[in-house]
């Protein structure tokens, strides 16, 4: 039995809203006090993308100047689908749900033409 695979939701741009922080930039000034230093277009990349790597410390700053907690930054969702992969047709490499079974077509034999 395979373990289903995880991902996640990643709601700053969410938290912040709900903090009154409409603009990536309002964030620069707080992790400035905390000690991190990020360009205006890396704090827009944290806030508007899903980060796949992430400072702790970076983390910690966002849960204090923020106030909130890991659960209402990350949300933590299984891949649908991912539980178990079909099997491929050993010969076609197609996967056999996705095989058409006896409605393959039959392989074309050229002969040559008489003139």
């Amino acid at each position: 039995m395979m373990a289903a695979k995880l991902d996640y939701h990643w709601h700053l741009r969410k938290v912040m809203a709900d903090r009154g922080m409409f603009s990536t930039t309002d964030l620069i000034p707080p992790l400035k006090e905390r000690g991190i230093t990020l360009s205006s277009s890396q704090v827009y990349r944290l806030v508007v993308e899903r980060p796949e790597r992430l400072s702790l410390k970076i983390l910690m700053a966002l849960l204090d100047i923020l106030d909130c907690t890991m659960d209402d930054l990350i949300e933590p969702i299984a891949v649908a689908g991912s539980a178990k992969r079909p099997k491929k047709a050993a010969a076609q490499g197609t996967s056999v749900a996705e095989g058409v079974g006896d409605l393959r077509p039959r392989r074309a034999r050229i002969s040559g033409v008489d003139r």
